[in-house]
């Protein structure tokens, strides 16, 4: 359906797996996204100015959901680069067939699937294996896949392990110093060292297809387990993450058209505490052990989509979405604390967030010039939570909060409408246009919604946005409506093969935005705490991408010089301040050789300084800096061997998008002693790294 996706090809997407264990970094180089950098496999993307809940992200047509309140396990963490088949990323004005509680775009990732043989030919098996290592932080990792295919039935498996020390950034931004009373014992942090960024990450799969005439199921069962990650602008780290999840879909294919049906149920065990850089032991005796929290959050979801064709012309689309989420989030008792005792605190109890959904499309092709598309989503959105308590009844730590919280009603429907109008115009072989408008919306999450306590302490445990803030809910909050103006001209010639160019400009409004607003009193050059406050918003930029076959010949082979320049700008209209965490301009240009098996390449990157910030939230502003990598690949039917060195100069600059700089010492409160206001979490430094895949 229109409008066209955009995703990374094929040869790129192999050469980035030996980059990252981050699935969503895979998208650094697409037109319109950003990375809002988290913990080591956690990056949350943004896509024109909408970061993370803002946009919906399928994973295997699961819609999956962060279980926290500082988003450390947000959908894509889920799955491992490795897997990836294919992921692309629809901006703008979506499809109301792929939105749907969302404001921004809709991102769609798929794991390799099982493969089947062709009718009369024998079973077949196949596997791969691969190793990878990166120097900055001694990254390193495995992954095996397995592959037994027949005509009717196919298996797959799937494993992979990564891990990381702390990154280091190009030179020290801080002090160097030792870290004492922290949960693995004195050691010493470097004034170049980004701490809290260490991670591990083991993923295993299981798929199975069935197969028969033209219908087909397929079964996937995964598991994951992230024993530790660390959040350099965050008050906690990850201590413990398992999850597990069964997705059973359904495709058939009928003389009238196509269905689609899946059901889904995701359960993640959660916990959070102060990890190896933070000071974990507290109090004056230092026998207070750290701030234990545990979250539970159970997922279960089920899609269906008809597919009607009934002549040349028209293909309608109908469908509906359920999904029922709960969420329970509670902070047991800490022995020798009067503050975090005798009781359990429980931030979310009984946490609900039921979603039912109908759409209807119709995609028209008039002519082989004009193309149209028209849909609407209609749905609901329904809330609740149960009665909390503090870790006691003091009424001015938590007594008067809790009461205050309990004595609301908690219940919320939100009764959503979207709609999208498209149309493309292709007047010759070298041009395509293409316009649209949609209305989008998003509810608030459960987080936004129901977390209560203003206490300092508890304040600052959530976080979903990393700016170092503390953040305290409302029921109140309506859902968030946008409006898109979307405009895309791609320019190419007529074989698609020399040269293409695709400017796309957009604009949206944003009715009831969900921002920040000061607690109490704000305090420049200093955390906060802030709750969360409906306002409007505008939002507008443009994407330009392009590339060009510069020369072509037996002996050098295929040089291709390519670009992507984004340019966005996000302001809260009702106070005129920045929105939080907007990109500033910047630019990722490349020149590539593809020679037989071996493809090299020169990649370039470029951001302008940031500015513009959100002063409610004191957001840090970053300089400019421009970065350059150098990948080269040798690919054959075999083996694949990747080597590369990334930020070539070792250029130290700041992450536009990374929050505030809290790794290391006090942070179970707001400017903690050793984790004071004004850093920027930095880039990493240079890092080399070389990746092998065999295959058998």
């Amino acid at each position: 359906p229109l409008p066209a996706a955009s995703s990374p090809d094929r040869s790129r997407l192999a050469g980035l797996r030996a980059t990252t264990a981050d699935t969503a970094a895979l998208l650094g180089g697409l037109p319109g996204v950003a990375l809002s950098s988290a913990g080591g496999v956690s990056s949350l993307p943004v896509i024109r100015g909408f970061a993370d809940d803002r946009n919906r992200i399928q994973v295997d047509g699961m819609d999956l959901i962060s279980a926290c309140g500082n988003h450390m396990n947000p959908p894509l963490s889920y799955l491992d680069p490795s897997r990836l088949e294919n992921i692309q990323v629809h901006s703008g004005a979506t499809p109301v067939s792929l939105g749907g509680d969302s404001i921004g775009g809709t991102i769609v990732a798929r794991s390799r699937q099982p493969r089947f043989t062709a009718p009369g030919e024998s079973p077949l098996s196949s596997g791969e294996a691969g190793v990878f290592y990166r120097s900055n932080g001694d990254a390193h990792g495995a992954r095996i896949s397995a592959d037994w295919a027949g005509e009717s039935l196919a298996a797959r498996y799937s494993g992979s392990t990564a891990e990381a020390r702390n990154y280091r950034s190009a030179k020290a931004f801080k002090a160097g110093t030792t870290a004492i009373h922290s949960g693995s014992g004195p050691h010493w942090i470097a004034g170049d060292e980004v701490a809290s960024t260490a991670y591990r990450a083991d993923n295993h799969a299981l798929d199975l297809a069935f197969r028969h005439a033209q219908h087909q199921f397929d079964l996937e069962i995964a598991t994951q387990h992230i024993p530790y990650q660390g959040f350099p602008n965050q008050h906690m780290d990850m201590t413990d993450n398992r999850s597990s999840r069964v997705n059973l879909g359904y495709q058939g294919r009928f003389g009238w058209g196509s269905i689609e049906g899946r059901v889904y149920h995701e359960s993640t065990r959660h916990k959070m505490d102060f990890g190896d850089d933070k000071l974990y032991w507290y109090g004056a005796a230092r026998n207070v052990a750290g701030m234990p929290m545990d979250t539970h959050g159970r997922n279960t979801g089920a899609r269906l989509k008809v597919e009607l064709m009934p002549n040349e012309r028209d293909t309608l689309r109908l469908g509906a979405d359920l999904q029922r989420y709960r969420l329970d989030d509670q902070w047991a008792p800490v022995a020798n604390s009067m503050m975090m005792s005798p009781d359990t605190f429980w931030n979310i109890r009984n946490g609900r967030r039921d979603r039912n959904e109908l759409f209807a499309e119709w995609e028209a092709a008039w002519s082989p010039r004009w193309l149209t598309l028209a849909g609407v989503r209609a749905g609901t959105v329904r809330t609740d939570a149960g009665s909390v308590q503090g870790y006691n009844t003091m009424p001015m730590m938590y007594g008067n909060d809790a009461a205050r919280f309990n004595a609301a009603g908690h219940r919320v429907t939100d009764h959503n409408l979207d709609t999208t109008l498209l149309a493309r115009f292709t007047p010759d072989a070298g041009q395509t246009f293409e316009a649209g408008y949609s209305r989008k919306t998003r509810s608030p999450s459960l987080y936004e919604r129901y977390t209560w306590s203003t206490n300092g302490m508890a304040v600052a445990m959530n976080n979903w946005v990393n700016d170092g803030n503390g953040y305290v809910g409302d029921i109140g909050l309506k859902p968030e409506v946008a409006h898109t103006l979307s405009l895309a001209a791609d320019l190419h010639d007529a074989a698609e093969q020399a040269w293409a160019l695709r400017i796309a400009p957009y604009y949206s409004l944003v009715d009831d935005y969900i921002n920040a607003r000061c607690l109490g009193s704000c305090t420049p050059g200093r955390f906060n705490a802030l709750k969360v406050a409906n306002a409007d918003a505008r939002l507008y930029g443009v994407d330009v991408s392009g590339h060009a076959l510069l020369h072509a010949s037996e002996g050098l082979g295929r040089l291709l010089g390519k670009a992507v320049v984004g340019y966005v700008k996000g302001k809260d209209t009702r106070s005129d301040d920045g929105l939080y965490n907007i990109m500033p301009l910047n630019a990722r240009l490349m020149l590539e050789q593809q020679a037989g098996a071996w493809t090299h390449g020169i990649e370039g990157l470029f951001v302008a300084a940031k500015h513009a910030v959100s002063d409610v939230r004191n957001e840090i502003r970053t300089a400019g800096y421009g970065l350059l990598n150098l990948r080269s690949s040798y690919d054959e039917r075999r083996f694949r061997i990747d080597l590369g060195i990334e930020n070539l100069f070792n250029k130290h600059y700041a992450l536009p998008l990374g929050g505030a700089y809290i790794g290391q010492g006090s942070t179970m409160s707001l400017n903690g002693t050793g984790a004071p206001y004004g850093i920027a979490v930095p880039g990493m430094g240079r890092s080399l790294y070389a990746g092998l895949t065999v295959r058998f």
